[in-house]
């Protein structure tokens, strides 16, 4: 569009210089503003509300009226065209992309396809489940099935302590069925068959005969099929920890562990024994399962209804690793919740009913998108819809600031009305389950409205915007950046005291020399997000986190600043006199005067309030539509031409944000060549 007007400018200025000179004075003192013709006029308004050039139809039908008037304006402001634009133009002033805010460590997120490997969490918990990063089930053999199925570790028998008659705990907490040695500890070498054409088998150091029979508890039977093959696996020695194992303690003729030969030189490593199927209890307690070390043991599949992610190219009923595959809420032995991260690590959790607290990469092949990424898109849409709503039905614009309005596509009434995202998103859901739309999960594109609960205003509660700008300072600053054209800047000559001074040592920036030059407003206002958690987007409810808790209060005055975690969102600590007053105290009442405190309960929609009486949020809406559509900001002169007509229009308009772009696109400036 830039280019269009560049190129016009040039044409004008060369039929100017073709002139008479007498002509050339006379076009220079001319009242009379050229303007752009009629199909440039339409194209220059086509890509600037549409997105778009005209269509052959649409230059037709202009050229054939020979004009375009405010209702051809306010038809393409009709179109689905422009809701687009106009989603575009917001996330480019809310910022709207929470991606580098989030820290997905992948915890929750499952490998495999259903079909030939299970669904299983293989990442960093599998470390604690299985005894190694990224180790997965055994996809061959059904858990309940365990002990007449094919056992690949037959060959190293007794694989119990104790023999086993079931595939679970008293709990039904799933058992290991096979094994392999883990390659961080062991270096493990094919295993040379005993006949030219023939394939080497663990089962083959069964014979006494055999030249590497000692091994025969540490021969790793791996894979299966033609992919299946038999390893002899041995300290490491390329690493200094491994390495020193140089004592083989026998079982008769077979090696059962190798040891240090010095173990009261306290080394890091002292062992590796023999990997069986038996599970280790930490601390002895029952349910408090571990993994020997070296060892990594794998639970059987199971086969569980496709999960929340299928798409009709997903089998009916699919495998699934029978740790993830389970649905409890909680441990069935220390009764630990399974709702919140820790579910990952823990062997009796799982992934809950229908896989909720798991997700999965993109599995191409049955055309499943990633769910992490489908999470992240419609956070950040939210927003997008919300203001879109309030333009298309030519409500009050700062409504995107105070209605409690929203929508959501089916990602996000998947993720509400399951409870899903444990340990990835903290985001308390916005109204009572009953109110959650329902919408199928794959169904993206489609968004229903609700109504959220009280407390909620437009944009500016909504995850994307409080995960987006993580502290409250942040929110304030971005507020007023977006919605007031101002930002937070010590004004000229200001400076700051003597290091000695000790205004320098008062923690309450709102008070500190230097500092309050901005902190004077930025932390009163700031207060209007306190029931909003920092660093995610859970809302901490009065009945749930009243303004003083005694049990974090007596925790910290003990010492105990974690309090079993419990007081994360209170004062536990004190730097100076108001904060050892306020031990217990929920933090964002810290320095708050009791004035101040009433931002906190009425939330931002009071801060909205306060603007709109100070007419900034007109006049700074007005410049950024003039920047939108002319591509530049307001000169000095235009401001003193346009600013204030344009914002007391909008106002008389009921700040409807069509009026005023129409307003602005009909304005001489919007149609001059130069």
């Amino acid at each position: 569009m830039l280019r269009v007007r560049y190129l016009a400018c040039l044409a004008g200025a060369a039929l100017l210089l073709a002139q008479p000179a007498s002509a050339q004075e006379e076009a220079v003192c001319s009242p009379v503003v050229a303007k752009v013709p009629l199909e440039r006029h339409l194209r220059q308004l086509s890509l600037d509300l549409l997105g778009r050039p005209p269509t052959y139809e649409e230059y037709q039908a202009a050229q054939a009226k020979g004009s375009i008037d405010v209702e051809d304006i306010r038809a393409m402001m009709t179109k689905d065209e422009f809701n687009a634009r106009i989603r575009n133009y917001h996330r480019s002033l809310l910022r709207s992309n929470l991606s580098g805010s989030l820290n997905n460590n992948q915890n929750s997120r499952v490998t495999g396809n259903g079909i030939t490997a299970a669904y299983g969490v293989a990442g960093n918990p599998a470390a604690t489940l299985r005894g190694a990063n990224s180790a997965t089930c055994n996809s061959d053999i059904a858990q309940d099935q365990c002990l007449t199925a094919e056992q690949p570790d037959a060959h190293a028998a007794p694989l119990t302590e104790r023999p086993r008659t079931k595939c679970h705990d008293d709990e039904g907490v799933p058992l290991a069925v096979s094994y392999d040695y883990d390659t961080n500890y062991y270096a493990c070498t094919p295993l040379a068959p005993t006949t030219p054409d023939g394939t080497a088998k663990c089962s083959d150091l069964l014979s006494t005969s055999h030249p590497k029979h000692e091994y025969l508890f540490f021969c790793d039977q791996r894979g299966s099929g033609s992919s299946a093959g038999a390893f002899i696996c041995e300290p490491d020695p390329e690493k200094a920890t491994t390495r020193a194992l140089t004592v083989k303690e026998m079982d008769g003729a077979k090696i059962k562990a190798f040891k240090h030969p010095n173990p009261d030189s306290k080394p890091a490593l002292t062992e590796l024994r023999r990997c069986t199927l038996d599970l280790e209890l930490r601390s002895g307690l029952k349910g408090n399962y571990g993994v020997q070390r070296g060892c990594v043991l794998r639970e059987g599949f199971v086969n569980k209804a496709a999960p929340y992610w299928a798409t009709d190219k997903t089998p009916e009923s699919v495998k699934v690793c029978a740790i993830d595959a389970q649905e409890r809420t909680h441990n069935p032995w220390n009764m630990a919740s399974c709702e919140t991260s820790r579910f990952s690590t823990d062997r009796s959790c799982g992934c809950g009913v229908g896989m909720r607290r798991c997700e999965t990469p993109a599995i191409t092949a049955q055309d499943i998108r990633d769910v992490h990424s489908l999470r992240v898109a419609a956070f950040n849409d939210e927003p997008l819809r919300i203001a879109e709503s309030v333009v298309q039905r030519d409500e009050p614009y700062f409504n995107i600031l105070t209605t409690r309005r929203s929508f959501m596509n089916g990602t996000l009434s998947e993720y509400f009305r399951n409870q899903q995202g444990v340990g990835v998103f903290n985001v308390t859901t916005p109204a009572a389950q009953g109110a959650v739309p329902a919408v199928p999960y794959n169904d993206t594109e489609a968004w229903a409205e609700y109504t959220r609960d009280e407390g909620h205003a437009g944009v500016l509660t909504t995850p994307s915007y409080l995960y987006r700008f993580p502290t409250h300072r942040a929110r304030v600053n971005h507020f007023y950046e977006a919605f007031l054209c101002k930002t937070f800047a010590p004004p000229p000559g200001a400076s700051s005291p003597a290091p000695e001074d000790a205004c320098n040592r008062e923690n309450n920036l709102a008070v500190r020399c230097g500092c309050n030059y901005c902190h004077a407003t930025i932390e009163p206002t700031g207060a209007h997000w306190g029931r909003y958690a920092e660093r995610s987007a859970q809302f901490l409810a009065p009945d749930q986190f009243p303004r003083y808790d005694p049990k974090c209060r007596d925790c910290a005055l003990n010492g105990d600043t974690n309090c079993g975690g419990e007081c994360s969102q209170y004062i536990m600590q004190a730097y100076d006199g108001d904060g050892a007053s306020s031990l217990g105290m929920l933090k964002t009442y810290l320095y708050r005067t009791a004035d101040e405190e009433q931002n906190i309960e009425a939330g931002p929609a009071l801060l909205v309030q306060k603007m709109l009486q100070s007419g900034d949020l007109e006049r700074c809406t007005v410049r950024r539509i003039w920047t939108e559509f002319l591509g530049r900001p307001m000169t000095a002169e235009e401001q003193r031409m346009y600013l204030v007509p344009f914002a007391q229009d909008f106002a008389r308009n009921g700040h409807r944000l069509k009026a005023l772009i129409e307003r602005v696109v009909t304005s001489d400036a919007y149609r001059r060549i130069d």
